[in-house]
């Protein structure tokens, strides 16, 4: 089994750098753009992929949505437990923002953000099912940028550290027990379009 892991297209929320959390913030047209980037790139690659799933939030969605059509497979129902971390009352603030209201370890701070721990816990309950649901499957599962590092510090440890970019594809192997990364936090094809 492989499960294609993807961070969502670009929002306007992002290319001004707030957080999003569980706002339900939309695509914007450079997004869509690049879920059309990879679901271009998904095509011309050896990998078959059977099925997408996607969180539930609108930014996730849409990005499986284009990516789903491109490749002419089915998308899933969506599932909460993939959706971004609960970010509380930080949601929709700068990183200035942030520190101006709170200090520079504002996220030491409890304000309502869910746990390392939970989301880890969603992470990976999340990825058992998916195995146990569709284990002679590849899936595509498209989801958000604090939930994914956080699946991958699970998964890995301290082994990966680099921020996951927007429409970012790491793929990851099902043996036996283990989760083998194919591929990590790839964004070629949205950087060979760039040129």
């Amino acid at each position: 089994m492989l499960i294609g892991l993807i961070r969502h297209g670009l929002t306007d929320w992002n290319a001004a750098g707030r957080i999003q959390g569980q706002s339900d913030i939309p695509l914007n047209e450079e997004g869509r753009q690049q879920a059309r980037m990879l679901g271009d790139r998904l095509l011309q690659e050896t990998y078959h992929w059977d099925y997408c799933i996607t969180s539930s939030l609108s930014r996730a969605a849409e990005t499986g949505q284009i990516i789903a059509g491109k490749l002419g497979i089915p998308l899933l129902e969506p599932d909460d437990r993939i959706r971004e971390r609960a970010y509380g009352q930080v949601e929709g603030l700068t990183a200035a923002e942030r520190e101006q209201k709170w200090g520079k370890d504002w996220n030491l701070l409890s304000l309502g953000q869910e746990t390392d721990e939970l989301l880890q816990a969603r992470a990976l309950a999340f990825m058992e099912d998916l195995s146990l649901a569709h284990p002679d499957r590849n899936v595509l599962v498209v989801s958000h940028g604090g939930f994914l590092a956080q699946l991958y510090i699970a998964l890995y440890k301290d082994k990966y550290s680099e921020r996951i970019g927007n429409l970012s594809l790491t793929i990851l192997e099902k043996k036996e027990q283990e989760w083998n990364p194919l591929l990590y936090n790839c964004t070629r094809h949205i950087l060979q379009n760039q040129h």
